[in-house]
């Protein structure tokens, strides 16, 4: 278990000190929302410099996680400002200015030193709502 958390925690590091090195990878396979399905390291790295262009102060906080063995569950916040164009849910998404504030939840499986599958879940929809590109959901009305 230890291992794991200390594999997450260094793949997390990379990318909140946006490393362009991905981390340590075999076999690996990273999926998110859109039917973003990517294998290998280069994919990977890709991945997450498209995120970094658009959201160059990105970084992401855990804030719960739940370990068993190789499999570590990750609830965490990502925070950024869009100031550079990205390729997101919508497609080439150019700069908004905006700050954003995404809760997601990232499954992994972490082994012999390498990070081998990831599954990252997140509200696609919320995302584009901050960025002004989707309308603020109705509210209900109290009486």
């Amino acid at each position: 278990m230890a291992e794991a958390k200390e594999i997450a925690l260094r793949s997390r590091e990379v990318f909140n000190d946006h490393d362009e090195r991905a981390p340590n990878v075999v076999e690996f396979t990273f999926e998110t929302p859109g039917g973003v399905r990517l294998e290998g390291r280069e994919a990977r790295s890709g991945y997450d410099k498209v995120r970094l262009e658009g959201f160059p102060d990105a970084k992401r906080t855990v804030q719960k996680e739940v370990l068993r063995g190789p499999w570590i569950i990750e609830e965490s916040t990502f925070k950024g400002t869009h100031t550079g164009s990205f390729d997101g849910p919508a497609g080439i998404i150019p700069p908004t200015g905006r700050k954003v504030v995404v809760k997601c939840v990232q499954i992994g499986r972490y082994e012999n030193g390498l990070e081998i599958d990831v599954k990252a879940y997140y509200d696609q929809i919320d995302l584009l709502t901050q960025l002004g590109l989707r309308p603020q959901p109705a509210t209900a009305a109290t009486s």
